[in-house]
């Protein structure tokens, strides 16, 4: 067990030696990122955000990011219309109240 948590840890130093070495560091983007990139991207037909975006996190997660967001986006316009979120979600998809 020590010796897998001793390898891990060299990996770990070889890695951090070599980002400093080169200066260069590789940024990482959490799903909420990746997400608000996506989505913003899509509603501007930007292809090529679109696939950046679409690279940064697994399909998975970026589905539960735009998921999220959207969530997020109905919750606040529906604060600031004063109507129910249901109400909000139909009429930005355009359906019929039902």
């Amino acid at each position: 067990m020590f010796d897998k948590v001793r390898k891990s840890w060299a990996g770990f130093r070889t890695a951090a030696r070599t980002e400093q070495s080169t200066g260069k560091t590789k940024r990482t983007h959490n799903l909420f990122e990746a997400a608000a990139a996506y989505v913003s991207a899509c509603a501007e037909d930007d292809q090529e955000r679109i696939d950046e975006a679409a690279g940064w996190v697994s399909p998975e997660a970026l589905s539960f990011g735009v998921n999220e967001l959207a969530c997020r986006a109905v919750i606040a316009l529906a604060r600031e219309r004063d109507e129910s979120p249901r109400t909000v979600a139909r009429t930005l998809l355009g359906l019929p109240m039902a």
